[in-house]
């Protein structure tokens, strides 16, 4: 659905890309360091890729831990948890349309963010986290512009 945009966290939200690699599990674990317990939030991809070291490195750097994380697709996400989110945040054309696609059984709400991806990025490894962490940034600031600001409730 691409209709109005409700304001304000939802209940769960889904952050997807292609290879639920780089961008979705950065945006889906910067938002639950902003957000805490507000809301959940998890992250998937179109299809199936490998852990990013580049990626755990930016992250690291603002203290947010993603070596825990495994790359997960829509179909491996639905039968751990279900797929029972409020809003997709979908990253990357391919990502766009499979959301589009569940949106045909599913109440949920898809918003595309385009988004770069940073592996496809040449040149030196500076140059390549260089890339890594603007992306870092760009989430970053997409997230605090769309769900405002933090509003962190880890204690139950």
């Amino acid at each position: 659905m691409n209709g109005p945009v409700r304001t304000g966290l939802p209940q769960a939200l889904l952050f997807a890309c292609a290879q639920n690699t780089v961008r979705s599990p950065m945006a889906a674990a910067m938002f639950r360091h902003l957000y805490g317990r507000t809301s959940y939030a998890r992250s998937a991809g179109a299809r199936k890729g490998e852990t990013d070291p580049f990626a755990i490195a930016v992250m690291g750097e603002i203290g947010i831990d993603l070596t825990k994380h495994r790359p997960k697709t829509f179909e491996e996400l639905e039968d751990l948890d279900g797929l029972n989110f409020d809003l997709i945040v979908t990253l990357s054309p391919e990502a766009h349309h499979r959301a589009l696609e569940l949106t045909r059984t599913l109440a949920a709400d898809v918003e595309y963010w385009p988004t770069l991806d940073p592996s496809l990025i040449k040149g030196s490894r500076d140059q390549r986290l260089d890339g890594y962490r603007n992306l870092r940034d760009q989430l970053m600031a997409r997230i605090k512009q769309r769900f405002g600001g933090c509003v962190r409730a880890d204690e139950g």
